[in-house]
Parts: structure tokens; sequence; C-alpha cells
């Protein structure tokens, strides 16, 4: 292994990526990315602003004899998911990213890479820096905070873009074209609770569960993996009802796209219960991992003793708690009739925390059915509100309905079949990409998603194949020589 990045073909889009690398652009913090961008632009002499949300365009003209094709926008996403493993000491915001060469995939250490979306960004920079590749006109559009709010894409102006056609580069299979997209909904529940002092006669333990993959909470949820907040609730509602458990504390999960990894508890048991607790703990734990075995091999759940706390959550909104959360829907709730293997709904608990008398909820809801979103909504809904929660919907954005008859996956398809000898894959994705939002501020524009093959993102195993990013770009660049006539 190694982590020499900048020697791997194709070399100038490699050296791009590396560039992303060195600067720390988490959701919400891309002030630095996107200086970076903006002098890369006008480095280049090329018309580079900044719209009203922070989003970064860059324009090049047409190479010669090309002037007469249609527009073509190049769109990715600055920002990264922020993941790191529990023993990585890692400061998103200021440290670089460490990327390394191991065999046929590029990961990092211990942290996200940020190959989503910085393959497509770097795709796109190269594209603008490029003197010998033929193509129309090119804008290059770089949005801002994906992956938390789709905030640039919702903010896009209509009319700020020239072009016709939308080549977004934020997917994650080589030799698939996605021709559509879910929407999503954000499921906030709010849960308040007293905090009552804790009786003599009790000892505290840390519960930790470590281990687990994680991964993006709309491309990975049909491998099934666990989520560290339903296998962490499963034991608590369990050991509260056979132990008089007491919890006062609860943390698991840190983003509402990432399938949560880790989840950690402090709770207080009769001193008595002591050995008849961790036995179960122990257990539970076998059990655990019995059940994910295929998927979660690593999955740890540990208790350790601690200081007693000063308080617990009362016992009226512990039950309630417990038992909203035990119930909380979770995972793929219903695959697509019309395309076999793809997720139509699902929804992913990824965030619980308790603190100042609060416990706040998170799930992201996603479908590309919007009854099916409002059902599983409601259904949602239902289970907070018995528990006494507040519930707020909000981040809504839309799917991207398939066209079928799209006229750039016509060219695509005949590129590919006659670059790579096969027909690549016509799919939908079930994930939030960007083309849904602008779609309809650009409705006239005909779209396609494509990318290398990146697998497990917004987790610390993401990690990007290295043949596929040498096709990504070249298929790329066969494609900007025959986009269509205006």
């Amino acid at each position: 292994m190694n982590n020499n990045i900048t020697n791997l073909d194709p070399k100038a889009l490699w050296n791009n990526f590396h560039s992303l690398t060195r600067i720390p652009r988490p959701s919400k913090k891309e002030d630095k990315i996107r200086e970076f961008i903006c002098k890369f632009g006008k480095n280049l002499g090329l018309e580079t602003f900044i719209d009203e949300i922070g989003n970064v365009i860059i324009r090049k003209p047409a190479t010669p004899g090309m002037e007469n094709r249609k527009g073509v926008i190049l769109q990715g996403h600055l920002d990264m998911v922020p993941q790191k493993n529990s023993d990585k000491i890692h400061d998103f915001e200021k440290d670089p990213i460490e990327a390394i060469v191991d065999g046929e995939w590029v990961h990092a250490n211990g942290t996200t890479l940020g190959a989503d979306n910085g393959m497509g960004v770097a795709a796109a920079m190269t594209v603008l820096q490029s003197k010998d590749l033929v193509h129309g006109p090119i804008e290059a559009l770089f949005t801002t905070d994906e992956e938390t709010g789709m905030t640039g894409a919702t903010n896009l102006k209509p009319g700020t873009l020239k072009g016709d056609i939308l080549l977004n580069m934020d997917s994650e299979d080589e030799g698939e074209l996605y021709i559509g997209c879910a929407g999503g909904t954000n499921g906030n529940f709010t849960l308040k609770y007293d905090d009552e002092p804790v009786t003599k006669g009790n000892i505290a333990f840390k519960l930790s569960l470590t281990g687990m993959k994680g991964g993006h909470s709309g491309v990975d949820i049909p491998l099934g993996r666990g989520n560290a907040n339903k296998v962490m609730v499963r034991f608590l509602w369990a050991a509260s009802r056979k132990f008089n458990l007491r919890l006062s504390s609860i943390e698991g999960g840190s983003l509402r796209n990432a399938i949560p990894r880790e989840a950690f508890a402090t709770v207080t048991i009769p001193a008595g219960n002591k050995e008849e607790f961790l036995k179960s703990l122990g257990d539970y734990a076998t059990i655990a991992k019995k059940e994910l075995s295929a998927v979660e091999p690593g999955l740890k759940l540990e208790a350790a003793p601690t200081d007693l706390p000063s308080a617990w959550i009362d016992e009226k909104s512990q039950h309630n708690l417990l038992d909203a959360l035990y119930a909380c829907p979770n995972g793929v709730i219903r695959m697509s009739n019309e395309m076999p293997g793809l997720v139509e709904t699902s929804t992913n608990l990824a965030i619980v925390k308790s603190e100042n008398g609060v416990v706040r909820i998170q799930c992201l809801l996603r479908s590309s059915v919007d009854s099916a979103k409002d059902d599983l909504e409601q259904m949602m809904q239902c289970v907070f509100e018995l528990a006494g929660a507040e519930c707020v919907f909000d981040g809504k954005y839309p799917g991207w309905k398939p066209n079928p008859d799209s006229p750039i996956l016509g060219t695509m398809l005949k590129i590919y079949e006659d670059k790579f000898g096969k027909v690549p894959k016509i799919t939908a994705i079930h994930a939030g990409l960007e083309c849904g939002i602008m779609g309809g501020a650009y409705p006239n524009w005909d779209m396609i998603s494509f990318g290398p093959t990146i697998r497990f993102p917004h987790s610390p195993d993401e990690k990007v194949n290295i043949v596929t990013v040498q096709k990504f770009w070249d298929f790329l660049v066969e494609t900007l020589k025959n986009i269509p006539l205006k």
C-alpha cells in the first residue's frame, strides 16, 4: 500500500482529486474549497463566479468547430461527508484526507475519502484545464451543501446557466447510466424529559456499540447492515424491564444520510443486578453478532464501569423513548415493482442524542413514489406522537422521474457500446441526486448521471476503483466529443 495517487491514470484527473483531498470540505464548511475552485477557474482565464447561495460556476467556450453543439453542464458537489472511525484522530475542518492506494482501490486512512463527489468535481476540473479535448460550450456547476440539505441545488436560480444537457457525475457504478432517483424528507422528532436524581444503591456503566460498517443510507440500505441505534435500543428496551435499568444519556449516529455505525449509552442498575445484567449483555452481544455475522463481523457491544451520574431520564419519558425507538421503522420498506432490485422506499434512524432535557431524533426517509413517502411520514408520526414527541418533517426534495426517451441517453448508450463493447445498464438510484431538484428550475434540461465505481460512501470504508476512473474519464471525453447539434 502507498499514498501516491498522483501517479495513477488518468494523471490529470487524479492530480486534481489529490488537490481536493488537501482541502477540508465538510458540508456547510465549504469556504476553502469554494475559494480554491474560484481561483482555479480564474487562473485558467475562464469566466468564473459564485451565485447567491454559494455555487461556483465556470464557463469554457467550445473548441473550434464545436460552437454549434448543445451546451453541456458538468455538475458535481463541493462538500463531502465527514465520518471517521472512533479511534482515528482527524479534524475534518483542518486536516487533509490521507488517500491510500491499496491494490485496485483507493481509500482513506480511517476516514471517508471524499470520492463522493470529489471524483465528479475533479473530472470537471480536468475538462476545464485541458487544451486538447474536443467539446462544445461547457459550464461547470459546483454545488454547495449537497450532503446535508441540497442547499445549492434547491436555490439554483433559473436563467443562471445556459446549457441544455446536464451531466451529473455523482453516481457510483461505472457502466450504469442513471435516469432517475428517489426523493427524500427529514423526519425530526423531539422528546422532552425531566432529569431526576439518581438514587442510592445503583451502579453505572457506559455501554459502547462499535465496529459496525455504516454506509450511505440510500445506496447501502439494501445491504442489510445493522443500524447501531436500533441494535443498542433493542438491548436497552429489554434491560429496562428486566433489570430496572435507568437511562442517563444516549447518543448514536451523527449524519442524517449515513447509517449509524456507533451508539453509546450511560445507564444505571441496582447493584444487586450487576452479574445478571452483564451476563445478559454478553448473551445479547452474541445474538446480535450471530444475526448480523454476514454484514457486521466487527460488531462489539461492551460495558465499562463508570462514575454514577447525577441524574437520569424520568421513568415515563424513558419508557416512551425506548418504545418509540424500538418501534420506529428502519431500513428497506418496499422494493420497486417497476425496476427489479431497486429499493422504492426506505428510512434510516440516523441520529439519537439526549442533552439538556431533550432527546433529538433524526431520520431520513427516501422514496421514488411520493405517496409512499407520505405514507411512511404518517407511520412515523404515529409512532412518535404516541410517545409524546414533537414531529417535524422538513428538507423535502423531489425525485427525478426517468425519461427513457432522453436524447442524451441514446447518444451515450451508443458511445459506450462502441467504445467498451457492451451496453451499459440503464437504471435509477435509491439516493438523492441533485438532478430532480435542478430539473424543477430547468425543465428543458436533458439529464444523465454517471461516474466511476465507488463503494461504501458516507463511511470510513469508502473506496473508489482505480480502473473504473479511467473508463469514466474516457467515456466522458468521448461523450463531449459527440454532443448533439443545437
